[in-house]
């Protein structure tokens, strides 16, 4: 599912990529929220600026950094080789930016009893092993396991920490975004799912893994053990004095590090 949120200041509707009174920026759900909470900033400062976030999953940020219909590719995983390939054919450069990190949470229904649970046990529920509640201390309930879509970075990240690339069960339910997830597990008691740490509100509850909460601070010290950077990636490094380097070096400002606390992930200044 695409999802596109358009900030605009005075070129509504004619943004395009290169022009240096426009922005638009393409990519990951997870970095949707950074990234249009810059894009409100900056242009409350730029009134001449018109910036167009879409959230249409990492892959497809960097297919459009490739493609050169972006300025930024956000993206909640590094690129991958073939990407990085296909970028050099098309006589593109991309540049990571690291903005921030983030914790992938495990949650639930804030009506589960399930307070924990270590990774092995996560893998299990994601393989079929596990599907009833009761074996880990829940209720006489078949688990309805719910994870992002193939496309996505936080898929990616969760299918190497947790999954140790193991194939989930045929059972498991994808969706197109983290707000998704976040739905429905509000909504069905029985459900578990994983979403960003800036996705956690009290509509759902956030079990321990490996006994540590995920939290900024356990994020910020390494012990979380699902945990990884979040990057904006620009085709060569920005040119001094535009907009497109003083936006995706926002991160490195007080302002910027303050928004990014704000949402709850962590500042790349506090790792």
């Amino acid at each position: 599912m695409f999802r596109t949120l358009i900030l605009a200041c005075a070129l509504i509707g004619t943004a395009f990529a290169g022009d240096p009174s426009t922005l638009v920026l393409d990519g990951s759900t997870t970095v949707g929220p950074i990234a249009k909470a810059f894009a409100e900033y900056y242009m409350q400062n730029n009134p001449d600026v018109s910036i167009t976030v879409s959230e249409s999953g990492s892959g497809n940020g960097a297919k459009s950094i490739v493609n050169g219909t972006c300025d930024i590719a956000n993206m909640s995983r590094f690129m991958k080789p073939e990407e990085f390939k296909a970028a050099a054919d098309a006589g593109k450069m991309p540049v990571a930016h690291v903005i921030a990190m983030d914790g992938i949470a495990m949650i639930v229904h804030p009506g589960n009893p399930v307070k924990e649970l270590p990774v092995e046990k996560i893998r299990d529920i994601y393989m079929g092993t596990i599907s009833n509640w009761k074996d880990l201390g829940g209720p006489n309930k078949k688990i309805i396991v719910v994870s992002r879509d193939t496309n996505s970075g936080t898929y990616e990240t969760f299918e190497t920490l947790v999954m140790n690339k193991q194939k989930m069960a045929e059972s498991v339910e994808y969706v197109g975004s983290n707000g998704a997830v976040r739905q429905r597990i509000q909504s069905t008691d029985a459900a578990i799912g994983y979403v960003g740490l800036g996705f956690v509100d009290n509509t759902v509850k956030a079990v321990t893994v490996n006994g540590i909460a995920a939290t900024p601070q356990t994020v910020a010290s390494g012990t979380y053990p699902i945990a990884r950077p979040l990057f904006m990636f620009t085709d060569g490094y920005p040119k001094l004095g535009s907009h497109l380097h003083a936006f995706v070096t926002l991160y490195l400002s007080a302002k910027g590090q303050e928004i990014i606390e704000s949402i709850g992930f962590v500042p790349v200044t506090a790792y």
